[in-house]
């Protein structure tokens, strides 16, 4: 692996944009050495509806990002969400053609080709196709069957899908400004390489990422992806109750939640209050009870998580999450949101604070920062797999397609 080579993250989010850049050691680790955060405000629930103002935001975290590390940008993987996103399992099935019946490379693509032989809307493209497993001869739970001997080749695919409009305006935005794709990589995809262990993948999983315009969901099980889904409610809808409920501007609410913002899942005192700056010009701030902040929190908490579980139980996962749900993204950085989560789904929780890492740990080890993490690990898993480190000075590494991508 050659020294100087860079890996860059975007995670474009409804509130803000991310860009984290990482330095491929010589050990073969990855090590944060930029990052830089803008405001965002081109998008709406994980969609472009502003190419202008969004363009600015990734340009002013890549500058950020690229002052902090002394390198320059010139591509990078970009992670992609909103409720355009579709996705199904779909399954492949090919004779053996090699030689002694031995399955080979070529073989393996064309039943994963196949399996995406089912009618697609022309205003939709694939972005991903996810290998869940391959079955020879009904052996089933093969996760690589080259050099077997066999007459059938089956696999089970999951296969996601987005808006064309979609991926052309977030395209647009890069291209404006001055960065190459490298690949458009689905959130939830990126952000179980920085948050999950291959022990929650192989027992079972439910992934969690509740972002400012979007809650994303995805399970894991026996190492594989198996579903995914996106539901229109995130941190921005604590925001607005909260700026309702306390009669206080938006930017103030947003203020309050990140700073004080907490669930009635852990003791909150009564006399403990906080500073609520008034609508209109010339009114005074109020001082209110933290405990009235809570009770305005908790019913969008147990709102989004009873939608979740209702989607899981309706598409028969719940069976499938035998190590429990893991949050992450900016929203579950709330105090007592674990808690509310474990007595909806009646599992265990954590939080999921990306990892592996090293360099500038510190500024990254919060959930808001995993989708931008796990784009790097993500990137790092390409080219390390397939062979594509080249040596340069500047910049992330050159464009390349592959024919499928692991998630």
């Amino acid at each position: 692996m050659p020294k100087n080579s860079y890996i860059v993250g975007f995670d474009i989010g409804t509130r803000k944009v991310v860009a984290v850049i990482g330095e491929v050691t010589e050990e073969r680790k990855i090590e944060i050495i930029g990052i830089g955060t803008a405001d965002s405000h081109g998008l709406r629930k994980g969609v472009v509806v502003d190419l202008d103002a969004t363009t600015k935001a990734i340009k002013k975290a890549q500058e950020e990002a690229e002052l902090m590390a002394g390198v320059e940008v010139d591509s990078a993987f970009f992670g992609i969400s909103g409720a355009h996103i579709k996705s199904f399992n779909s399954r492949g099935v090919v004779a053996v053609s090699g030689k002694n019946r031995e399955i080979t490379r070529e073989d393996v693509r064309r039943v994963v080709d196949q399996s995406k032989a089912i009618p697609i809307p022309p205003d939709r493209d694939i972005i991903h196709i996810i290998p869940q497993e391959f079955i020879v001869d009904d052996q089933d739970g093969i996760k690589d069957p080259v050099g077997m001997s066999g007459i059938k080749l089956e696999v089970n695919v999951h296969i996601i899908t987005a808006a064309l409009t979609s991926l052309q305006n977030l395209r647009s935005c890069v291209e404006r400004a001055g960065i190459g794709v490298e690949e458009i990589v689905l959130n939830q995809i990126a952000t179980a390489r920085a948050v999950l262990t291959q022990d929650e993948r192989e027992l079972g999983v439910g992934q969690i990422d509740i972002g400012a315009g979007t809650t994303e969901v995805a399970i894991y099980e026996r190492g594989s992806l198996w579903y995914t889904a996106t539901i229109p409610i995130g941190g921005d809808n604590f925001t607005n109750d909260i700026a309702v409920g306390l009669r206080t501007p938006i930017p103030e609410a947003e203020r309050i939640k990140k700073k004080f913002g907490c669930i009635a899942g852990p003791p909150v005192e009564d006399q403990e209050t906080i500073e609520v700056p008034s609508v209109g010009k010339g009114r005074k701030p109020r001082v209110l009870s933290r405990q009235l902040l809570a009770d305005i929190i908790q019913p969008r908490a147990e709102e989004i998580f009873r939608l979740v579980d209702s989607d899981i139980k309706r598409m028969g996962y719940d069976k499938s999450l035998n190590s429990g749900v893991v949050l992450t993204g900016g929203t579950a950085l709330l105090e007592g949101l674990e808690e509310v989560a474990e007595e909806i789904f009646d599992l265990p929780v954590r939080r999921g604070d990306p990892g592996g890492v090293g360099g500038l740990v510190d500024r990254v080890s919060t959930p808001d920062f995993a989708t931008a993490v796990g784009l790097i690990l993500y990137g790092f898993h390409i080219w390390q797999d397939r062979g594509l480190a080249k040596d340069r000075k500047k910049g992330a590494f050159a464009r390349f397609k592959d024919w499928f991508r692991e998630g």
